[in-house]
């Protein structure tokens, strides 16, 4: 089985294609613990599809529960390059994802730690939060995007 570092790559790989199509570098990947097995892939695509729901993790985790054939994505771990808004954190305990793995904070929207902290809720599941995996990383990724995109108006 791979590591934690080793799966947050794929999801920078994911967010890296996010930027070269215009959009904000999310990256996201999901793992079936048991097999190491990438069970579902997304970043962010909400400018192309024009939809506030097209973040990284909503498109990794519709694949994920497709793969597995259940809206419940039991026994795997998501693996995303920011930490996740309120929607995303919602869906990731509704999907009952045991293990969150994320590199960057998001001090403006930021649902697992920064803002708010939706997993120590009273809510029927409670992932474990990893944060700080390739944090430079990722959040390098976002400000030079934004950066960029700044510099170009």
């Amino acid at each position: 089985m791979r590591s934690d570092g080793e799966y947050m790559r794929e999801a920078i790989d994911l967010a890296i294609k996010a930027a070269e199509q215009g959009e904000a570098p999310v990256g996201c990947v999901i793992v079936r613990k048991s097999d190491g097995e990438i069970v579902g892939r997304g970043y962010n695509l909400r400018e192309s599809k024009k939809s506030p729901l097209a973040h990284a993790e909503i498109i990794a985790l519709d694949e994920a529960s497709r793969n597995l054939g259940g809206w419940r994505v039991l026994g795997c771990d998501m693996f995303v390059t920011l930490e996740p808004c309120p929607m995303c954190a919602g869906a990731i305990i509704n999907a009952r994802i045991e293990r969150l793995i994320y590199g960057a904070k998001d001090k403006k929207a930021g649902s697992v730690e920064s803002v708010m902290k939706m997993f120590d809720l009273p809510y029927n599941h409670r992932p474990e939060a990893v944060p700080g995996v390739l944090e430079d990383e990722c959040a390098g990724l976002l400000s030079d995007f934004f950066k960029k995109l700044r510099a170009n108006r």
